[in-house]
């Protein structure tokens, strides 16, 4: 490996499956598994044998992790490195920081899954040389990363993008969004659960031309607007699944436009659109690559 013996662990934490990685970067890359979130004892036990794996191989400097949440990142918490108030049963208030550090004995950075992507574009991604950017995340729910002058943004919690609500017009779209706290909120509006209820097929089935495509581009659009004017991001990286569909890119910065209307005076918003809402540079690897940034970074 480029990395000689030395390597960082990476985990990234999804509801629907666990990617752990064993490297120092995308181009280095040992050892990569991946496998079902299933209970935390059973989930959680793979993990810490695969990584069990890797240190008899390897030189083990720190793990990474990259959770969904919400999570208490705050180290004085008695909580802190749990996964608390998440809706997936099962695993409301499970312990994950506490766990690999009893099992290793070797720094364990930990962020929100979005966060970590983020890190991992702001490393070795489409925002490689910014100090203060968004990696925002639309598929099976909407969370967003977020970076100011170069650090990740924490404060009371952690950044809850998903979660702001948006004008929602009834008689255009008279859905009543599907998440359990708030209803019609942007998650419960254009993640990937609410256009499968909506349209009676998930996202990836519709075709490009579908009706569904410029509602959900009015939403993303009035949602990255919020975003432009509350934390002023030097650029907006857009991943997950339901962002895979090309389409949508194209219809989300003329959007985007046509909200802030020219009242932000940037090149960045009128001139330069294409390279300022962008996709991820490193794709689906952004989470797993950012759990290893994560790691990295909680080296001493």
């Amino acid at each position: 490996m480029g990395s000689g013996n030395k390597v960082w662990g990476g985990i990234e934490a999804g509801g629907t499956k666990f990617v752990c990685a064993a490297g120092s970067g995308p181009d280095d890359i040992a050892a990569l598994a991946k496998f079902p979130t299933t209970t935390p004892q059973e989930t959680l036990s793979r993990v810490v044998d695969f990584f069990k794996q890797q240190s008899q191989v390897f030189d083990l400097q720190a793990l990474g992790v990259a959770s969904f949440g919400p999570v208490d990142l705050h180290p004085d918490s008695a909580t802190y490195g749990f996964i608390t108030s998440t809706p997936k049963p099962g695993w409301k208030n499970t312990e994950v920081v506490g766990v690999l550090q009893r099992e290793f004995g070797i720094p364990v950075g930990f962020d929100t899954d979005v966060n970590g992507a983020a890190h991992g574009e702001y490393r070795w991604g489409a925002a490689r040389g910014l100090s203060t950017f968004i990696y925002l995340t639309v598929g099976t729910g909407i969370g967003g990363g977020v970076m100011v002058e170069g650090n990740l943004l924490h404060g009371l919690t952690h950044p809850e993008t998903g979660h702001i609500y948006l004008s929602h017009d009834r008689n255009a779209d008279p859905f009543e969004g599907v998440c359990p706290y708030h209803g019609d909120c942007f998650e419960g509006l254009a993640s990937g659960p609410s256009m499968n209820k909506r349209w009676g097929k998930p996202a990836e089935e519709l075709p490009a031309d579908h009706q569904a495509w410029d509602l959900e581009a009015d939403y993303i659009s009035k949602a990255l607007s919020i975003y432009v004017c509350c934390l002023s991001p030097q650029r907006i990286v857009l991943g997950g699944g339901v962002m895979k569909q090309q389409q949508l890119f194209p219809k989300v910065r003329r959007g985007v436009q046509e909200i802030l209307n020219g009242y932000i005076v940037s090149p960045a918003i009128q001139e330069n659109i294409d390279e300022y809402i962008v996709p991820p540079g490193l794709g689906d690897r952004a989470g797993v690559l950012g759990a290893i940034a994560l790691a990295q970074k909680a080296c001493p």
